[in-house]
């Protein structure tokens, strides 16, 4: 499969991006959800730029007034908007706000990039196998927080990036796309992670656009591309 060869050049190249091919294709609104930095926001602005991915973003929307990647965001002239989760009584009632908020915005793909915040039922079944989210280590293992260090306590040769669609289940959606990562012997916890975040400013505007580029089908937990 064409993800496996994409995690083998990334895997070769480990401390570098993985570099697109440019496209020519009408440009899909996309809408990114962040709590912080916003690196990755920043990368998927890059690829745009730079003719990689056929996206526009039509709103960045973080549930921290104080993410940094707002500013990421202004400063490319794209609508920003601040919805604290704390200002909802629940987890639902955020979620359906979202929903709201997105619908009007009419995106076609959401992509959570740092986004803080699990998702429930109600948004996952508002855009079914439209919302991705890029995972810093090889799903199924070490889901949930600082994954990084997970893997590095852990003590593995080997961990990577996963991006993958969003379900209510915590990192469980099927896998898009993933590329390993080499544990060295002189890492830290903290080498590791710059090396796997570097390998997700890669990764993720290029899966981004193979789902963009549809034709794809989910097979269980499978999601299978057509053929080049």
């Amino acid at each position: 499969m064409r993800s496996q060869g994409a995690c083998r050049a990334v895997a070769r190249r480990s401390s570098v991006p993985n570099l697109l091919i440019p496209v020519e294709k009408t440009p899909v609104p996309l809408s990114i959800l962040i709590s912080g930095r916003g690196s990755n926001l920043a990368a998927i602005l890059g690829a745009i730029r730079g003719g990689q991915l056929a996206a526009t973003v039509a709103i960045v929307i973080s549930n921290r007034a104080d993410a940094a990647g707002l500013a990421i965001a202004r400063e490319n002239g794209i609508d920003t908007r601040v919805m604290p989760h704390g200002d909802y009584p629940s987890r639902d009632a955020y979620d359906r706000a979202l929903v709201g908020e997105l619908r009007s915005r009419r995106v076609k793909l959401i992509c959570l990039a740092g986004f803080m915040r699990r998702l429930g039922p109600a948004f996952c079944a508002a855009f079914p196998n439209a919302i991705l989210n890029v995972h810093p280590a090889l799903l199924p293992s070490f889901p949930g927080a600082h994954a990084q260090r997970q893997a590095f306590d852990h003590g593995v040769k080997v961990t990577g990036v996963t991006v993958h669609f969003v379900t209510p289940e915590l990192d469980a959606g099927p896998i898009v796309m993933q590329a390993a990562v080499p544990v060295l012997e002189t890492d830290t916890a903290e080498s590791l992670a710059d090396r796997t975040l570097t390998i997700e400013h890669g990764i993720y505007p290029q899966a981004i656009q193979r789902v963009l580029d549809g034709g794809w089908t989910i097979e269980g937990r499978r999601v299978i591309f057509p053929q080049s």
